[in-house]
């Protein structure tokens, strides 16, 4: 197992192997990221069906840039229709009670599309509910993250920004 210039954790064959004698279903588990050498046909043999859950890595030296990928990676993360479907800026700003609240998510949401990032808020939305539809229980909050007052009303963190007058460009620079 390696790691590639973008972070991600490399399996070589023998890696898939000792997976599936964990009994783990590699063709049905997101994110396993495979290296271009791996022989497919041999491996066939060991599963009973190839799957487009399995992404290849691109050779060292590629021409693609990290925002690139971190882009084309993006655009492939699993999520519901209806979460897809979400009108996510509506959404935070019914999460909002005073006046004070509507003008910071404002303010945050025009910084998020700036940088478009609707798709982030939409995934962190799907799973903060996925890990609260299965009780996982994660931190009150980590880093500059907690400086996004539309992260706290999505409930990512329990450090409300605004009660402590946190700059969200500390997040989003």
């Amino acid at each position: 197992m390696k790691t590639n210039k973008f972070g991600e954790i490399i399996r070589d064959q023998q890696d898939l192997i000792d997976l599936i004698m964990q009994g783990r279903d590699i063709w049905n588990t997101p994110g396993v990221t495979v290296d271009h050498e791996v022989e497919v046909g041999q491996m066939i043999r060991y599963l009973e069906e190839p799957s487009s859950l399995l992404t290849w890595t691109f050779p060292e030296g590629s021409d693609i840039s990290v925002p690139e990928f971190d882009a084309r990676n993006q655009k492939a993360w699993f999520m519901p229709q209806s979460y897809l479907d979400l009108d996510i800026a509506k959404h935070c700003l019914d999460l909002c009670e005073t006046d004070a609240e509507l003008q910071r998510v404002g303010e945050e949401l025009l910084l998020y599309q700036e940088r478009d990032l609707f798709d982030l808020l939409r995934y962190l939305k799907y799973l903060v509910d996925t890990m609260q539809e299965n009780h996982v229980i994660w931190g009150v909050g980590r880093g500059s993250s907690v400086a996004s007052y539309v992260l706290y009303l999505l409930g990512v963190h329990r450090v409300n920004s605004l009660y402590y007058d946190l700059d969200p460009r500390e997040f989003l620079r």
